[in-house]
């Protein structure tokens, strides 16, 4: 477990956080620009001292202001992975690497050089100076560099920001790659929802200094807090799904989501593999009777739990399909026409190629 609880005043602004995630995992410290995430990350990896405080990984206190206790950053053990990818220009992408495993101590070796190379794909860039290469090389390098000095704690501080769409769909694989094989608690930073999505165990949702919400991504998805920073067109529930069936002809696969099935858009799944999916708000339909002879393949038996207003001339209902919820954004003309309320038995329509879906498999110690 990772427990936080700091308080920081820097000029004309206050960080005043509270939180606790399990670990291993992803915590996603998820918020606008300037609500202080950077500052709690700095704070926990000792390089920026809190006011008043305590830090505490698992079994290990890192910080405790009324005890005194203040280790300093290069006893922590943490990993520190910055937007910008900070390698040592005269050395090549090996000797980078190197310097990472000399920070290392000699009893905490869990991670080899050559499980590191193999995980981000970096054998052909060993004798490459970093000019060579391309951003997300650089920033692939910058993360085998972190992993390298066996850390306790992985920070990455937005470390995909610098890079254009294309060089964070080539890296995002391989962060995914790192919580799915390795036991070492991450702490990740963003403003990019669509990188939460698909990396997140444990969301944070921050603004203003302080801690908002959190929890898992699932429950996080669900609140008008996240809608407020995403905005309308990104508001969805985010659900866990088990593969069933597939069709790689067509690249398609089934998902128990709940008591029903939904067919979805989604290449390379395995049957029993877990997959994380957004169903988003505006493509969900809801209908009060078995729909027949439509071209949407998805429908899901569900009753209305909540109705509340929307801030875009539209009503967010909340719909549970037994075990899993979804929000669908409808009118309130359509509300009154269907006479929906609480515990009204509706149908919830998706159709499939609305879905974003992301191959997820959670890490265990």
């Amino acid at each position: 477990m990772l427990k936080v609880s700091v308080f920081k005043r820097r000029d004309d602004f206050t960080l005043s956080v509270e939180l606790e995630a399990p670990t291993p995992g992803v915590v996603a410290l998820f918020g606008r620009s300037g609500c202080g995430k950077t500052t709690l990350v700095n704070i926990i990896s000792g390089l920026l001292a809190p006011d008043e405080g305590r830090i505490q990984l698992d079994d290990t206190v890192l910080t405790d202001s009324r005890a005194g206790i203040a280790v300093p950053a290069e006893r922590r053990r943490m990993g520190y992975v910055f937007q910008d990818p900070r390698l040592f220009p005269h050395c090549s992408v090996l000797g980078n690497l190197r310097y990472g495993q000399k920070r290392a101590t000699a009893t905490t070796h869990s991670i080899s050089f050559d499980e590191v190379i193999s995980l981000l794909g970096l054998t052909s860039l060993l004798h490459r100076r970093p000019h060579e290469l391309s951003g997300g090389e650089r920033q692939r390098v910058s993360l085998g560099r972190a992993l390298l000095s066996q850390p306790q704690l992985l920070l990455l501080d937005e470390p995909l920001a610098s890079l254009d769409v294309a060089r964070r769909e080539e890296v995002l694989p391989y962060l995914e790659a790192l919580r799915d094989r390795l036991s070492i608690p991450m702490v990740y930073v963003s403003h990019q929802f669509d990188e939460v999505l698909r990396l997140a165990t444990h969301v944070v949702l921050m603004g203003a200094g302080s801690v908002v919400a959190q929890g898992t991504l699932n429950q996080i998805s669900l609140l008008p807090a996240l809608r407020a920073i995403v905005g309308p067109d990104s508001v969805g529930a985010v659900l866990d799904g088990i593969v069933t069936q597939v069709d790689p002809t067509r690249g398609m696969a089934d998902l128990q989501l709940g008591r029903g099935i939904l067919h979805v858009s989604l290449r390379d799944a395995q049957i029993g593999a877990r997959v994380r999916i957004q169903l988003l708000a505006r493509d969900i339909v809801l209908a009060t009777e078995s729909p027949h002879a439509l071209s949407i393949r998805n429908a899901l038996q569900g009753t209305v739990i909540e109705i509340s207003d929307d801030d875009h001339e539209a009503v967010l209902v909340k719909v549970d399909i037994g075990g899993a919820t979804v929000l669908s954004r409808i009118t309130q003309n359509a509300v009154e026409a269907l006479s929906l309320r609480v515990g009204t038995p509706v149908w919830v329509l998706v159709n499939a190629v609305s879905t974003r879906g992301h191959a997820f498999r959670l890490t265990s110690r």
